[in-house]
């Protein structure tokens, strides 16, 4: 029972920490804070055996990787009172409005 989930959970860990070491990149502190943390929940459930729980568990792992990968940003300070916003080339989005019909030439 439990074997048809190992490769779903396996994914699910290297799938967070890959993407941790995208999100946090140059950054060492907040890379190993977030190796860590990951580390941690998947030692603290290791000897889960009820497969309803540890698939709440493997939504919740991807869950978790949607948002850092989509909604973390890295910021420096570069001085007192100044920070730098040092955004992803995947967050990066055109800033196109939508237009159901096209505009009319006058």
């Amino acid at each position: 029972m439990l074997l048809t989930v190992w490769p779903q959970v396996l994914r699910v860990f290297k799938t967070l920490h890959r993407t941790r070491r995208e999100v946090f990149k140059d950054d060492a502190r907040a890379l190993t804070a977030a190796r860590s943390k990951i580390n941690e929940e998947f030692r603290k459930n290791k000897d889960e055996t009820s497969e309803e729980n540890i698939q709440k568990m493997i939504k919740m792992g991807s869950d978790v990787e949607i948002v850092l990968r989509e909604t973390v940003l890295q910021m420096e300070h570069v001085g007192d009172q100044t920070l730098v916003l040092r955004p992803r080339e995947s967050l990066l989005l055109e800033n196109v409005p939508y237009c159901d019909q096209p505009r009319k030439k006058s």
